[in-house]
């Protein structure tokens, strides 16, 4: 079952849970090194949650901007399926795209798209709109 990005009747498909999970935990274990949401509240806490709040977007999408710079910097190796069981894999294992150089650009939806610029696309218009963004699942 897919999970996706809401803003009002817009949705945003991401793909599996488990996926979704990867791009937060990847995150976290990564950049946070004081524990989860320390660094990135409004994204790892609130968002990850289930619904970013509208007041919270303009952080959020701040918080996106230096994520991107930073897992930049990260080679896919580094990627972390589930940070509450650090020796758990993707299922694909290692076998990746030669496209895949870091991990800015490591995560693609189930439809081929880049996560973070889809997640940039949804929190811009959640911005635009005034409107909260939620994650739901099913989409």
């Amino acid at each position: 079952m897919a999970v996706g990005f809401r803003v009002r009747s817009n949705v945003w498909v991401v793909g599996s849970q488990d996926f979704l999970n990867a791009f937060f935990s990847t995150i976290s274990a990564n950049r946070e090194p004081d524990g989860w949401g320390t660094r990135f509240p409004a994204l790892q806490n609130e968002l990850y949650a289930g619904r970013l709040a509208a007041d919270d977007v303009p952080a959020a999408l701040s918080e996106l901007k230096a994520i991107r710079d930073e897992l930049k910097s990260l080679s896919p190796d580094d990627v972390v399926w589930d940070a509450e069981d650090l020796d758990r894999r993707p299922p694909w294992g290692d076998d990746i795209s030669p496209e895949i150089t870091d991990l800015s650009n490591y995560f693609v939806t189930q439809d081929g798209r880049d996560l973070v610029e889809v997640l940039s696309e949804a929190l811009a218009y959640a911005q635009r709109s005034g409107a909260d963004m939620t994650i739901e699942s099913g989409v």
